[in-house]
């Protein structure tokens, strides 16, 4: 049987156990034992085992349960509340005024949660209220959070970095430092927008609130908590005091330090943080797992090979790739999570890439912006369910309002597509890489 009617079959078999509401690595795990069983002559049940074993004993993967718990802390405790009082004195003076708060807030609490949801969550939970009750359009206020939530997922440290970096064999360190200037370039086209549009629509945007230098410089002391770690966590990593993995575990440490300082840290708060902390761990080894014992099948039967045989016989030129990529995981994201989306593509994919000559640490950004856009993309989008939830908005209202903000993303993937060096650069200078 060729190579090219077994991928058909296992995809036709996976998309058949997903479309009956399988639970997804429930699903992608049944479809590898079959193939397994089908395709080749291996014992599935040791190969179950190894793969089960290799994608969870990886001591760099050991970083994202800590990762996810220190997040989960700081979304129980009133840090979000006092970066919203600690920004609105600065910002006040632009045009949008306090509608920056949620981009800028939801930048500095993504690179401490590393979470899409918590993140949109955390700042909306805070900025919806004071926005409504200050008389800001409820549109730009519901798309710029949905938006801007996402980048708890593109400022280190993140999840899903953490995840792609195992999947692809490439330093959790370098990925996270290649994120901060589409991260920071991100920001600058969501406040750019939120700035012309205030310009063309003067009469929607409140009168601007006067704070004295008192309130200015008191409104400081705030921002230092979140601030003090976020520079803690990157500044042990960068100087080689700590892995990333050590990181997290300060970033935990220095997390509860800070809630329990903000006496808001008790034992009912600790106690939710770690129960869902371990919830979305054991989601997310689950899928890992299931999609380590995916890529064996896909290795014994030579998918992969095969796949990157064929695309290099199509002479695609590499930006022809990245089109056709970009295509495929903008599909994947009406369905997927961004998680399973690059645990189940990497395998076939980076073989692709590699040929095709792209950085993988370029790529991981890259998928990591598309994951981005897949967040607000109906019918999967959960930041758009995030804000459901919380205004009772129908999700595809608040996909509609969020359109000018997704459209910025889409700009920010071309950007980094047309000049790479806006994500290696920075990686390259800090860890001095040799350029051949």
């Amino acid at each position: 049987m060729s190579i090219v009617t077994i991928a058909l079959i296992l995809l036709v078999l996976m998309t058949i156990l997903l479309m009956m509401g399988i639970w997804i690595p429930a699903g992608v795990a049944i479809t590898a034992w079959i193939g397994l069983g089908l395709f080749s002559n291996k014992d599935t049940m040791i190969n179950l085992a190894n793969a089960w074993w290799n994608s969870s004993s990886s001591y760099t993967l050991a970083a994202l349960p800590l990762f996810v718990w220190m997040g989960e802390i700081l979304f129980r405790t009133k840090l979000s509340e006092q970066m919203f009082t600690g920004l609105a004195p600065w910002l006040n003076w632009l045009p949008g005024r306090l509608m920056h708060v949620n981009i800028i807030g939801c930048g500095i609490f993504g690179s401490v949660s590393g979470s899409s949801a918590a993140t949109c969550a955390t700042i909306a939970k805070s900025a919806l209220p004071e926005l409504t009750k200050r008389g800001y359009d409820p549109k730009i206020t519901l798309g710029s959070l949905s938006c801007a939530g996402t980048l708890g997922i593109l400022i280190p440290p993140s999840i899903i970095m953490v995840v792609y970096a195992v999947a692809a064999d490439q330093s959790i360190i370098r990925i996270f430092l290649a994120g901060f200037i589409p991260a920071a370039i991100l920001m600058l086209l969501f406040s750019g927008y939120i700035i012309v549009w205030a310009l063309l629509n003067p009469t929607k945007t409140p009168k601007a609130e006067k704070y004295s230098l008192r309130q200015r410089i008191h409104s400081i002391g705030q921002l230092l908590p979140c601030t003090a770690l976020i520079i803690f966590i990157t500044w042990v990593m960068l100087k080689g005091y700590a892995t990333a993995t050590e990181a997290a575990a300060y970033g935990v440490v220095g997390s509860l330090i800070l809630a329990a300082l903000g006496k808001s840290l008790t034992w009912k708060n600790f106690w939710d943080s770690l129960l869902s902390a371990t919830r979305l761990t054991a989601m997310i080894m689950f899928v890992l797992g299931a999609t380590s014992f995916l890529s064996i099948v896909m290795s014994y039967t030579g998918i992969p090979r095969g796949l990157a045989e064929w695309v290099a016989s199509l002479h695609l030129s590499p930006w022809a790739l990245i089109a056709v990529l970009t295509v495929i995981y903008i599909l994947l994201g009406t369905a997927l999570d961004g998680i399973s989306m690059i645990a189940l593509t990497t395998v076939t994919v980076l073989p692709m890439v590699q040929l095709a000559g792209f950085d993988l640490v370029w790529f991981g950004i890259f998928i990591v912006l598309l994951v981005e856009i897949a967040e607000v993309t109906p019918p999967v989008g959960f930041n758009l369910f995030v804000l459901q939830s919380m205004t009772g908005k129908d999700s595809n209202y608040i996909a509609k309002v969020s359109f000018p903000f997704f459209m910025m993303m889409v700009i920010a993937v071309g950007l980094i597509t047309i000049w790479p060096e806006l994500v290696t650069w920075l990686p390259d200078q800090v860890m001095q890489k040799e350029i051949k």
